[in-house]
């Protein structure tokens, strides 16, 4: 007899709204996923994502990354926090600070970040505005595994969204915003069931050979 793995206790950090905070609250409270968020992490105390936390019973807390010297010594009270709570995965939801070794190393393996851009194209801030003014044709979003560098760790899931002749910022960012929202449970639900092992740069995720291709894409589309 097969028995599921446990939920997974998850530690959240953000710096603004939460919205994909909300989106892996939502897919527990719909059974979607098996997690246990046992911590929100902000740096900034305006942050409305805290407010999303507490209206959920999730404890939260701020550490204001202004009042230490240094990166490593902000990602010390970090690592002292989760480990306080148990955390075993780490997700980065809106989360705009880079982590250093401290934190890497405490949690190798562990730490999730999201992306609005298909990595490895547009890395850093305003990738939607990067890929708006490269004349892409498709961007999208992607979660990955954190390491040293910006945004180049491996990855676990994509999602492509094309871009529309009449896109601005704001309408390209919403799109994607909907796909992060869809992902982002996914990859957690894929590490909650034991599916994923990184191997170099590639994540191998258990049945994932099973699945058959959906089709190419092409924008604009070949008629």
């Amino acid at each position: 007899m097969n028995v599921a793995p446990p939920p997974v206790r998850l530690g959240v950090l953000i710096s603004g709204e939460g919205t994909n905070l909300q989106a892996i609250i939502d897919a527990i409270a719909n059974g979607d996923l098996r997690a246990d968020i046992r911590l929100v992490i902000s740096n900034k105390a305006a942050a409305g994502g805290l407010e999303r936390a507490r209206r959920h019973g999730i404890p939260a807390m701020t550490i204001d990354h202004r009042v230490y010297a240094n990166r490593c010594d902000f990602d010390h009270a970090l690592v002292a926090a989760l480990q306080s709570r148990d955390v075993e995965l780490v997700v980065c939801a809106g989360f705009m600070r880079l982590l250093s070794p401290v934190m890497i190393d405490a949690f190798r393996g562990r730490i999730m970040n999201i992306h609005p851009a298909l990595c490895p194209a547009f890395p850093g801030v305003n990738a939607v505005r990067q890929a708006l003014a490269y004349g892409a044709r498709f961007t999208g979003c992607t979660v990955f595994f954190v390491t040293e560098g910006v945004d180049d760790g491996p990855i676990i899931v994509q999602a492509v969204v094309p871009i529309l002749p009449d896109d601005d910022e704001a309408a390209l960012a919403a799109r994607i915003h909907a796909e992060e929202h869809r992902i982002y449970p996914l990859a957690i639900r894929l590490y909650q069931e034991k599916r994923l092992e990184i191997d170099g740069r590639i994540v191998r995720i258990r049945g994932y050979e099973n699945l058959t291709a959906s089709g190419t894409l092409v924008n604009p589309r070949l008629d």
